[in-house]
């Protein structure tokens, strides 16, 4: 049980992409890091909030995800919000185009954690949520926790 433990280390979690979207798939993929970004995920400086992946050409890349500037690199650190290549499959690549061709479908990053020291991420194939879908989820999530709070109570 510690050996498990000690290869998977979460570092970020997007919890707003469950409220913003249904996540119909999740995929892994590696990510191509400067030294730098390692250092600052190691200390769970990321920030997924506003993220996306965009595929161009054979490529996926994850945009708008804020990985802080390492506080001890100098010269060498990396822009914050800079464009990040993520490691895939040629045949999942393929796959994830013919799929966010479809209408009302995107790739959102849900969580960035360590896996046998190796930076991966997780990306959900994701459908927007209207504003009555969250309305629903949220008396969804309130009818359980009363009814939780019900049994506790006897």
């Amino acid at each position: 049980m510690s050996e498990a433990r000690s290869t998977f280390r979460e570092v970020a979690t997007n919890r707003r992409a469950y409220h913003d979207y249904f996540v119909d798939e999740k995929y892994e993929a590696g990510m191509e890091l400067l030294g730098t970004e390692v250092k600052s995920l190691r200390g769970g400086r990321c920030n997924l909030r506003d993220g996306y992946v965009r595929i161009s050409g054979n490529e996926a890349w994850l945009e708008n995800v804020h990985i802080s500037p390492y506080p001890q690199g100098n010269l060498q650190n990396h822009e914050p919000m800079r464009q990040r290549k993520l490691l895939l499959h040629r045949q999942e690549i393929a796959s994830l185009i013919g799929k966010v061709r479809q209408k009302g479908y995107t790739l959102i990053p849900l969580k960035v954690y360590f896996l046998r020291n190796r930076a991966k991420i997780e990306i959900g194939l994701c459908r927007g949520k209207r504003q009555f879908d969250k309305r629903e989820a949220l008396a969804e999530a309130d009818a359980k926790r009363e009814m939780a709070r019900a049994l506790r109570r006897g």
